[in-house]
């Protein structure tokens, strides 16, 4: 079956270290959950060019609770990123993943989330917070909230009925009619400045609705992406996700985006050659060995960065041409 246009890449040859940060310069990461730390974690040598915009949406386990008994924003995501680009054994970077068990009512809660929560609390900006916890666990890329306004990703069902709340949405049977952002928030300052130097974005991996999506629910991050010279490249799962979006077909994926960016802004979609592809559509798909041994839904680091190299090699020079023009 022809669909779109379809490149192999082999993502198994060793990087050029040297050349790394020269060939990728300043990159934006846009999503949430596990598959974007596994990102950031793959992406990390890029150091302070590498910029994590997280989705703050989350209503679900220790996130969830405290948001519901503080009106906080969702720390989880922002939490996990920086978990993974610490990826120390440290004293700290022990504390800030170590999770209550057996404790009462504090079971299941993370430790680095109360701590995140106490900064909050005590006025600080959200990113400022963010920046601080950087500094505290050595991480040198930026971590920023999509927003600093708590708000909840909402959703209509197919019999005109409003839900609210991630885990509400994904645990409906069928797909929503429409997602939005309620109340409607707007982006701190860095992360506009973030997408407007950046070279590559990268959108996911994880879940599509309630990760990568909601940044692009907000005006102010959609036009910036919009107006934005730089390659835009989404990074399909690893494996299908659970419920109803895990079936839709990749082209009604972009479809859906198209819709509600307005336009079409994906470059290039790297897809693992492990999964099935199916459908019509006119896209640009990278097929690639991202296979890793240490689970079957998380990406290898290496291939991953290897094909990622091998997508800004082929891709028409437009992009670049406009910034240096």
């Amino acid at each position: 079956m022809y669909y779109g246009n379809i490149h192999s890449g082999t993502g198994n040859k060793e990087l050029n270290k040297n050349n790394e940060v020269s060939n990728l310069g300043k990159v934006v990461a846009i999503g949430g959950g596990h598959g974007l730390g596994r990102l950031l974690s793959s992406l990390s040598f890029l150091d302070q060019d590498l910029t994590g915009i997280v989705t703050t949406t989350d209503n679900g386990g220790s996130t969830g609770r405290l948001r519901s008994e503080t009106g906080c924003i969702a720390w989880g995501d922002l939490r996990n990123c920086l978990s993974q680009l610490s990826a120390g054994t440290d004293i700290k970077s022990t504390l800030f993943n170590y999770r209550f068990d057996d404790a009462g009512s504090l079971s299941g809660h993370s430790l680095g989330n109360f701590m995140l929560l106490a900064l909050d609390n005590m006025c600080v900006r959200p990113t400022d917070t963010l920046n601080l916890f950087r500094e505290f666990l050595g991480v040198r890329a930026n971590i920023l909230p999509m927003s600093e306004t708590p708000a909840h990703l909402s959703a209509c069902n197919s019999k005109g009925c409003k839900i609210i709340g991630e885990v509400e949405i994904d645990a409906e049977d069928f797909l929503p009619t429409n997602i939005d952002i309620t109340p409607q928030v707007s982006a701190p300052d860095e992360v506009i400045n973030a997408i407007n130097q950046a070279d590559l974005v990268i959108m996911g991996p994880g879940s599509f609705l309630t990760s990568v999506m909601p940044p692009l629910l907000m005006p102010d991050v959609k036009q910036a992406i919009i107006k934005s010279t730089a390659t835009k490249i989404l990074v399909a799962n690893m494996v299908p996700e659970d419920g109803p979006t895990g079936k839709m077909p990749l082209y009604k994926k972009m479809q859906w985006m198209e819709t509600v960016v307005g336009t079409s802004i994906v470059d290039a979609i790297i897809w693992p050659h492990s999964r099935a592809l199916y459908g019509p559509g006119d896209l640009n798909v990278i097929l690639a060995d991202l296979k890793s041994d240490e689970h079957e839904r998380v990406h290898h680091k290496t291939k991953l960065v290897n094909t990622i190299h091998e997508v800004i090699a082929h891709l028409p020079r437009a992009n670049s041409q406009q910034k240096t023009a």
